[in-house]
């Protein structure tokens, strides 16, 4: 079962029985905000931690609509946010990342049936080869042309963030920049000059990230987004934008529509942003916390399941630090944090990446 379970089984439990923390305030409409699913592979049980089931799929997409939700194109909710311009709630995206055969047999039928609009991030590599996974251009064209989104997710699929061996800081900059226009080169001669230009998106491949790589990509002009938990909202931070992974080990509805209702964590500032692990392991995260909104009693944080202890560092209780109990293992963790006030979720989720032993 993946890391975020726990949390999730905690939370389908915490929905029925807590209450709204003491000291909250009067419960108010929520800021403008959107959440945004990803997938990865559609009825394909040889992946469970990235597949979502045909049947899981087409309940989650009933249940959207039987409860009255919009969903948008990724592009419009980029552009809302980015103008400031106001979301209604109840609005969600759904993304897929790197355009496996899966999606185009067994979720775009039932897309189609709602007539909903969907972003695929195309790892162009391997469409090129014609790998028998990944959809080919003949089918991206027919799913564009009929309202779908296709947008970057570079050529080869890269952990972007590590070096190779011996490679010098220059060198690893212009490989990911020559990687990252070649996946948007790919897409304008396939698809049109006109592909994933307002806004360009962009989607860290793993979802890994640094602040080196952020800066990157921000300079290459894209809103890019990756895969740790998390409602969207304004003001919009276009460096690592979140968005909700759902797979067939947490796709029941409960769970789905817990993140579906998910509002944005009002955190004032997070120190380090950087989820890159340097020196200090486990890393320590300081968070100043917005109690107008959120009661610090409410706060509740993991990380690969047990309830981490939160370390208040002022008695107004707004400010507090994470630190898990063991040192991390190269590649990826996440602390998370929750906080249930009037029957919503406010959820937000930091990664941290620690390179492999010699990186």
């Amino acid at each position: 079962m993946g890391k975020m379970s726990s949390v999730i089984a905690g939370l389908l439990l915490c929905a029925s029985l807590c209450e709204a923390a003491p000291g909250a305030a009067a419960s108010v409409a929520p800021p403008s905000h959107a959440v945004v699913f990803i997938y990865h592979r559609f009825g394909d049980s040889r992946y469970p931690s990235t597949d979502t089931t045909t049947e899981q799929f087409k309940a989650q997409l009933d249940w959207l609509a039987d409860n009255h939700y919009e969903v948008w194109p990724l592009p419009k909710i980029v552009r809302y946010l980015k103008d400031g311009k106001d979301i209604p709630d109840r609005v969600v995206a759904i993304s897929v990342d790197d355009a496996f055969q899966s999606f185009y047999e067994n979720a775009y039928p039932l897309l189609k049936v709602h007539d909903w609009p969907f972003t695929i991030f195309v790892s162009t590599d391997s469409v090129d080869a014609k790998q028998s996974d990944f959809m080919t251009w003949d089918e991206l064209r027919e799913v564009a042309a009929q309202g779908g989104t296709l947008a970057n997710h570079t050529a080869d699929h890269g952990h972007l963030p590590f070096r190779r061996k011996d490679e010098s800081d220059l060198h690893w900059a212009d490989r990911v920049r020559a990687d990252i226009g070649k996946g948007q080169a790919r897409l304008e001669a396939e698809v049109g000059k006109g592909v994933n230009s307002d806004p360009k998106l962009f989607a860290y491949p793993y979802g890994e990230f640094t602040d080196e790589l952020v800066k990157l990509v921000d300079g290459l002009g894209y809103v890019a987004f990756g895969q740790q938990a998390g409602a969207l909202a304004a003001p919009l931070d276009p460096r690592a934008l979140p968005r909700f992974p759902i797979d067939e080990h947490y796709g029941d509805v409960a769970s789905f529509a817990l993140k579906a209702a998910a509002l944005p964590m009002p955190f004032k500032s997070v120190l380090p942003w950087d989820p890159q692990i340097k020196a200090e392991n486990p890393p320590k995260l300081e968070l100043e916390l917005d109690t107008t909104v959120v009661p610090a009693a409410a706060v509740h944080c993991y990380e690969n399941g047990p309830e981490m202890k939160l370390g208040w560092l002022d008695a107004s209780k707004t400010r507090f630090t994470l630190q898990a109990d063991k040192p991390m293992q190269a590649g990826r963790d996440r602390y998370n944090c929750t906080a249930y006030v009037h029957g919503r979720y406010y959820w937000y989720s930091h990664m941290w990446l620690l390179a492999p032993s010699g990186e």
